[in-house]
């Protein structure tokens, strides 16, 4: 029982890093898309308005980010409906894309901070408290689909249940065991 117990908790550890690092790799490639585009806004077209050239940058990077994550980061967890988690996944994106548009309209408006490189290392603090917030979010909300698919993880699920339910085979055995207690 400890040995097996052991090795589910090794065994979602390690699927967790595991998502950690991919998500990390995809969110690297997204960060470096939405702060070059941003970066470019800024300093361009939208000298004028940096929250707005903040909000374009995250919506480029909020695309790619659903597809990498869906198609690599999370692909064992995709939810069959694909326009439900697509929803889900905007809706948490918007919730990220606010917090670190938040972040540089407040430097912004509030605090009257008006050289670009500070407003723009504002945008990136809020990308990463962001991010944080959307692992997990993505994790539990987006890509929340069961491993029980995945052999390893098959009955993880026994670990938070109070009484587990029997394996395939399994049943005949716990009535019987059960029924030699109830005789005694």
């Amino acid at each position: 029982m400890i040995t097996t117990l052991a090795d589910r908790i090794r065994g979602l550890a390690s699927l967790f890093w595991r998502e950690v690092a991919k998500f990390g790799a995809v969110g690297g490639v997204a960060f470096v898309i939405d702060n070059g585009l941003t970066y470019y806004l800024m300093h361009g077209p939208m000298a004028d308005s940096p929250s707005k050239a903040r909000f374009v940058g995250a919506v480029v990077a909020t695309i790619f980010s659903w597809i990498a994550n869906r198609f690599w980061t999370f692909r064992h967890r995709r939810q069959d409906n694909v326009l439900r988690e697509f929803v889900m996944f905007v809706i948490i994106n918007g919730i990220g894309i606010g917090i670190s548009t938040g972040f540089t309209a407040i430097a912004n408006y509030w605090l009257h901070i008006t050289d670009k490189n500070m407003l723009f290392a504002a945008g990136v603090l809020g990308i990463l408290v962001a991010t944080v917030v959307r692992f997990f979010a993505y994790r539990f909300l987006v890509f929340n689909k069961e491993l029980d698919e995945e052999p390893e993880f098959s009955h993880d699920h026994e670990l938070i249940e109070l009484h587990p339910k029997p394996r395939a085979g399994e049943g005949a055995a716990i009535d019987k065991d059960t029924a030699a207690v109830k005789k005694r």
